[in-house]
């Protein structure tokens, strides 16, 4: 069974965009989603630097448009079924709801423009940021964090927790971390998932009735339980309260293993989830597609990895709870 994994902020690199535009019809395709998300998506994916990427503003919609990019060149147009399952971290559940026909691009480009500038303006209203902590006894960075007022914003498993609250928390956390644990600071612009971003969720709950989210035809997970979401509403209920609430990637692992997951698939800008597949989905076959030189192992990825199977019902979610 395949899984199509899509990455969230924090991946993007400058330039990565620059190969895929020698591809037929890849440029075109590129502004169109920069008409829809009101930026210049062509050049922050080509030329823009690492500060101006790293602007959430720009990062979320530029992920989402290469995923989506990526996404059309590796499946050639093919209408996905039930049998392939598609799941995104953090803003990656947009293009996860697109890849997986919940919504359509001008909704997913739609929603990530709002998504993002009202992120954006959550986090200027407070410096907030977020850490990686790696390794350390669970139960002992959960306490630190709690003793800190941070929030574990994203369960990544493998041992990985991204801790997040104002830079002040972060910086207590980094000058003395959980025993055997590892801080690393995120190339990100605030406090996502978690209660400072809750002006986000007021501005996407205003753009609800201008979206027309229709039922997944992939199998499509939800971050907020790690189980397939069943209707349109279920999945964009989910979307808009991501955003303040944390993101359990590991719970996605988890439920796409015990669907019996061979391979996973990552979109561009890839390499994140297939690292952290490594470690929480062992003996799970993964591929990250990072250039044209991976298209061709990705194609033959795809139809090794792509079976009917019939979906365990108990694992569905109607959304957010």
């Amino acid at each position: 069974m395949l899984a199509i994994a899509c990455p969230g902020q924090g991946s993007q690199t400058p330039g990565f965009l620059s190969p895929w535009l020698e591809l037929p019809g890849v440029r075109e395709h590129l502004e169109q989603l920069s008409d829809r998300a009101g930026t210049d998506l062509v050049r922050h994916g080509t030329v823009s630097d690492e500060e101006t990427i790293k602007d959430t503003a720009v990062a979320q919609p530029l992920i989402v448009a290469a995923g989506l990019v990526t996404a059309r060149v590796l499946l050639e147009g093919s209408v996905l079924t039930a049998a392939t399952v598609v799941a995104g971290h953090s803003v990656g559940e947009l293009t996860a709801s697109a890849v997986a026909g919940a919504l359509s691009e001008d909704d997913a480009v739609a929603f990530v423009r709002v998504r993002a500038t009202a992120m954006a303006a959550a986090a200027a209203s407070v410096p907030t940021g977020m850490s990686a902590v790696l390794g350390g006894d669970a139960e002992e960075v959960q306490g630190r964090l709690a003793e800190l007022g941070l929030t574990a914003a994203n369960a990544n498993g493998g041992g990985q927790v991204v801790a997040a609250g104002t830079l002040e928390q972060l910086a207590e956390l980094a000058a003395d971390p959980p025993a055997r644990a590892r801080v690393i600071a995120l190339k990100v612009a605030g406090a996502f998932h978690t209660a400072h971003m809750s002006p986000a969720v007021t501005a996407l709950e205003a753009l609800r009735p201008s979206l027309a989210p229709t039922d997944p035809v992939a199998t499509l997970m939800s971050n907020f339980d790690g189980r397939p979401v069943a209707t349109g509403e279920g999945n964009l209920d989910s979307l808009i309260a991501q955003v303040s609430r944390p993101v359990r990637w590991d719970l996605c692992m988890e439920s796409m293993q015990a669907m019996g997951v061979t391979g996973m698939i990552e979109l561009s800008p890839a390499g994140t989830l297939t690292g952290l597949a490594k470690r929480g989905m062992r003996g799970t076959a993964t591929l990250a597609v990072k250039s044209l030189e991976d298209l061709d192992a990705a194609r033959s990825f795809l139809e090794e990895h792509s079976r009917t199977t019939d979906l365990d019902p108990s694992l569905t979610s109607e959304g957010p709870q």
